[in-house]
């Protein structure tokens, strides 16, 4: 029987993979494809204290790395079905029938964005198109973007893109924004950014790198194009929670309730990184679940 299954090899589950070794725990790490997460998705990172810029790519290599030089054993390619109590502890259930008993578990799977499912975004994803302002908006200084979305994320997004920014047009399907009257209030405000009503991409344009975006008029259904040197999705996120929402408590997003000690519901087992509740979801604060986390369980079977 394992002390710690980590499910999930991004930022929080190498970390915690980290943290788990030096803790001298028996622990393993299982992934249903390859480590990296959501990084592996972004060309540049460079706010990751320490490193001032590095490849999502190169950034989850080292993470990986690291983890391995600790001792850490990471199998991948395998599907985790589901989880039973056992005495003890936990028996996971792989795809295929197999199974492993471990003391706690440690979900790090991560969120998805939510996609546009429009012509040219997968091809320009990384290239132009992004999920988060935070990390790449720094690429876009001087820039002409467009901001996809109307909740308080899009813009919140809209309002940090404007202060390095040429121009930021935010593009909304209705004719009214779902953001809080604060948050409208101030991006109304600012000189370079104005909304587009009424309309949804019809297709990103591109030889490499975003050179422009089709919007289509829902009511009308004129579609236009306009020159754009980057596309911010802001629909929303979808957490990898395995579909456990009925057996470990979430939020009406999905997201497993979790406080900073990364505490499910659920006595031993523990949620880290963007598959839990949160502020802000990055790298850095997805390595910090990972080391609350290990801590948090290193008390509990302590405890036990």
């Amino acid at each position: 029987m394992y002390d710690v299954i980590i499910i999930g090899s991004g930022p929080a589950g190498m970390a915690a993979a980290v943290y788990a070794a030096r803790a001298e725990l028996n622990f393993l790490v299982v992934e249903k494809s390859i480590s990296g997460g959501q990084i592996l998705q972004t060309s540049d990172v460079d706010n990751y204290p320490g490193i001032q810029s590095v490849s999502g790519f190169e950034l989850a290599s080292k993470l990986r790395e690291h983890a391995e030089s600790c001792g850490a054993e990471i199998i991948e390619d395998v599907e985790i079905e589901s989880f039973r109590p056992i005495a003890g502890g936990y028996e996971l259930i792989f795809d295929g029938g197999k199974t492993m008993e471990t003391k706690t578990i440690l979900i790090a799977t991560g969120a998805n964005p939510r996609k546009l499912g429009c012509p040219g975004e997968e091809e320009l994803t990384g290239a132009g198109v992004s999920y988060c302002a935070t990390c790449d908006g720094a690429f876009y200084r001087n820039r002409e973007v467009f901001v996809i979305g109307g909740g308080n994320t899009a813009v919140e997004d809209a309002i940090f893109l404007a202060r390095g920014c040429r121009k930021v047009t935010l593009v909304h399907r209705r004719d009214t924004l779902r953001a809080s009257k604060n948050l409208v209030t101030k991006l109304k405000s600012l000189p370079n950014v104005s909304i587009i009503w009424d309309s949804v991409p019809e297709r990103i344009v591109g030889s490499g790198q975003v050179e422009a975006i089709e919007l289509r008029n829902v009511k009308t259904g004129e579609v236009v194009s306009y020159p754009a040197d980057g596309v911010f999705v802001a629909v929303g996120t979808k957490p990898n929670n395995l579909g456990w929402e009925e057996k470990i408590p979430c939020d009406e997003g999905g997201y497993f309730l979790a406080d900073e000690t990364c505490e499910t519901k659920v006595q031993g087992i523990y949620a880290a990184g963007d598959v839990r509740t949160k502020n802000l979801r990055q790298v850095i604060t997805a390595t910090a679940d990972g080391a609350n986390a290990i801590y948090r369980i290193e008390q509990y079977l302590a405890e036990q």
